[in-house]
């Protein structure tokens, strides 16, 4: 096994580092560049070929340790495959269980030990062959599974036709993959998305939603949420106890979100454009409900980026509608390393590209299944494990329920994301929004970026470069979790935490050394710093809306349920 495993993983490392030239140089420039490139390619197989063979060397030594029972490899402690007691105290499984691990460590550890320059086709690399050592989990079949055939022995086999049934229903509506939820149980507007709140504005793109304040005082400056426009807006409206908007208000800020509306083949012609001049517009509306006060920004994700082309637009024109504007998990610009770059081919993006132009939209379902096999043992074998071999129903989760209530990108903005993260044209100015390129030095307002430490959508890092994007009058926090829990992070969370450090100017890892560690969630830091810039209190207005936009219906609005 060694032998043919190093040797799969020197082809792989042969076709990973194969040089391009470019024709426009001079013919000796070329030959030379040419000479230089297969010299420089010769030494990377040739130290590439002595780490697989020292890895392979390794393994099998390890396995040589695993067959005479002496070695001491132990599952990770997070590693829920290998909890039932079997693997421990079986010496078969303790064997099969070992000899897995020390393959698939030495496997997934070649990565990190070849001469890969290009950080992209190392994460290419990376999900291949985490991919592959995944899937060969003994814990995926039933002969593999000592917690699988127990249960089917204490059931007489009722476990597996339960899961046979469970199989069956995936193959015919989830396209095969295992599902992740039942999420019969929630509803938005009855157990998600519960925050009181009206909608006073509603246009083709998007719903604006005011929520009622809680506080007999409100603050001067409002403060407007740009979701994603990948997901519905309502995971930041998760449950009581544990919304970002419901604590948001809690803290006497008079609080606006967005609501984007789920498109349809009809709107495939929606891109930056589209979006970047609905937050203008919004804008625009929360500045009349709150007598001409600037409000405050907060972008998520996909939408602190659609918000930094807003702004970035406004400032070209001289103008401001914000009085400062915060960022979560956002990234810019996309040459950062980041597991997400394992979909950077150009074929693959070509695909992409093509399949939403051919139906107008990109499916939501497609983008679940690239996301969930980023992390294949959490988001795909863990779920064949328990709804297959062990015949239980989807775990029943808000925050997994909402995951499933997807939405789709229309054909052009879709493209554009596209270019975005395979060319980085944001960045580079080669992509202008409402016809400005990115300057984003020049928008003027504070701003206050958030990175999770978990992230594998958006690495921190990227989120600390979007910071220093904006210039120097900026913060920076670092909260514990990856890209969806860091946001689901309330006060009640014992485990939150954050890093607060000096103002973004300093190499990222430089930042962090210099940073201290602080319990508790970054939501208070982040109200204690809008609270700020929010001015002065005054009265809770009693009705929502204004004369000109007045109520239209309660929150959650219609859009979230399209």
């Amino acid at each position: 096994m060694p032998t043919s495993v190093g040797a799969m993983e020197y082809r792989m490392s042969m076709e990973i580092n194969i040089p391009t030239c470019s024709n426009a140089d001079p013919q000796n420039t070329q030959a030379k560049a040419a000479s230089g490139s297969l010299a420089a390619r010769l030494a990377r197989l040739t130290a590439n070929g002595a780490r697989v063979a020292c890895a392979s060397a390794e393994l099998t030594a390890q396995l040589a340790a695993v067959g005479l029972g002496t070695s001491k490899i132990e599952a990770d402690k997070g590693d829920r495959r290998f909890t039932d007691p079997a693997w421990r105290e079986h010496p078969g499984y303790r064997r099969l269980g070992q000899a897995y691990l020390a393959w698939s460590r030495s496997v997934n550890g070649l990565v990190d030990q070849l001469d890969i320059h290009d950080w992209r086709k190392k994460e290419q690399l990376r999900l291949v062959l985490d991919v592959l050592t995944s899937a060969a989990a003994p814990t995926n079949c039933l002969l593999g599974n000592p917690a699988a055939l127990a249960k089917a022995f204490d059931t007489g086999g009722a476990s597996l036709l339960r899961g046979a049934k469970n199989w069956l229903h995936d193959v015919r509506h989830n396209r095969g993959m295992p599902s992740q939820v039942d999420a019969s149980g929630f509803k938005a507007g009855e157990n998600l998305a519960v925050t009181p709140g009206s909608v006073v504005y509603r246009c083709e793109v998007f719903e604006l939603i005011e929520y009622r304040p809680v506080t007999a005082t409100v603050r001067k400056h409002p403060l407007l949420l740009v979701p994603p426009v990948i997901g519905k807006y309502y995971f930041l409206d998760l449950a009581k106890g544990r919304s970002f908007i419901e604590y948001a208000v809690s803290r006497g800020l008079h609080f606006f979100t967005i609501s984007w509306r789920n498109p349809c083949a009809e709107h495939a012609e929606w891109n930056l454009d589209t979006y970047a001049a609905a937050v203008i517009e919004a804008l625009e509306v929360v500045r009349e409900i709150a007598d001409g006060a600037e409000p405050n920004v907060h972008g998520v994700c996909a939408g602190g980026l659609i918000l930094s082309c807003a702004l970035n637009h406004l400032a070209a024109q001289g103008k401001c509608l914000a009085q400062a504007a915060s960022f979560s998990v956002t990234l810019l610009d996309f040459d950062t390393p980041a597991p997400i770059g394992a979909y950077s081919p150009k074929a693959v993006v070509n695909l992409a590209r093509r399949r939403s132009a051919k139906a107008g939209v990109s499916s939501p379902k497609d983008m679940a299944a690239a996301f969930a096999w980023m992390r294949p043992n959490d988001l795909v074998w863990n779920y064949w494990h328990n709804n297959y071999l062990m015949g239980e129903a989807p775990p029943s989760v808000d925050i997994m329920a909402w995951n499933a209530d997807g939405t789709r990108l229309p054909a052009a903005l879709h493209k554009q994301f596209l270019d975005i993260f395979h060319d980085n044209s944001l960045v580079s100015g080669s992509l202008a929004v409402l016809g400005s390129p990115l300057r984003a030095g020049a928008i003027d307002c504070d701003g206050y970026f958030m990175g999770a430490e978990g992230d594998h959508l958006t690495p921190w890092q990227g989120c600390y470069q979007a910071a220093q994007l904006f210039g120097d009058e900026c913060s920076f926090v670092l909260s514990n979790a990856g890209h969806i829990a860091s946001l689901v992070n309330p006060p009640s969370n014992p485990k939150a935490r954050h890093f607060i450090g000096p103002a973004p100017t300093l190499d990222a890892e430089e930042w962090l050394a210099q940073a201290s560690e602080q319990p508790g969630t970054w939501w208070v830091h982040w109200a204690d710093w809008v609270l700020q810039r929010a001015g002065a209190e005054r009265p809770a207005p009693a009705v929502a809306g204004s004369q000109c936009h007045p109520e239209l219906q309660p929150a959650p609005g219609r859009y979230i349920h399209e």
